[in-house]
């Protein structure tokens, strides 16, 4: 039962870490990322060493150890200290613009905290899947003539700035 459980948590966190290294998919919850972020780097080897030895036949071993492997790979590629730094989760600043048919839709000035290296800054248009996970996209071109924007400026700042 133990191994299932420990299998079902490690296959979800591959999952949202692979989603969230998609180029528009976001996870907007800082918590959530950065235990998803900790969970790919210490699940990885955990679930290797688990499954090698709680296998009884080599077939098995086999069929349970080569998905964590290569995902122990894809780490040791993508570097674990880029994956450490690539955790923040990006916080709005700023709405800019609702949508008035779509209230899931707003265009976002936004910044990501990246450690000693400061804030990234981006201005995208935002659709919020859940709380926890959006899509983020170009923002349309001439964006204040088209009538389905209304623009707001709605100061949100959900970084937390740490020191002067």
């Amino acid at each position: 039962m133990f191994t299932k459980i420990l299998n079902i948590v490690f296959y979800l966190t591959v999952t949202l870490f692979l989603l969230d290294r998609l180029p528009n998919f976001d996870i907007k919850n800082q918590t959530l990322k950065t235990l998803i972020y900790w969970g790919i780097l210490i699940e990885t080897p955990l679930v290797l060493i688990w499954n090698a030895y709680i296998q009884k036949t080599r077939l098995k071993k086999l069929i349970w150890t080569i998905f964590p492997i290569i995902i122990f790979v894809l780490i040791l590629v993508i570097n674990p200290m880029t994956i450490l730094f690539s955790l923040g989760a990006w916080q709005t600043q700023t709405i800019l613009y609702k949508n008035a048919h779509l209230g899931f839709k707003q265009v976002e000035f936004q910044m990501q905290d990246i450690g000693a290296l400061g804030y990234k800054k981006r201005t995208v248009e935002i659709t919020y899947l859940t709380p926890f996970f959006i899509i983020s996209s170009s923002v349309p071109e001439n964006i204040e003539q088209k009538l389905e924007w209304i623009k707001v400026d709605e100061e949100i700042n959900e970084v937390e700035f740490k020191g002067g």
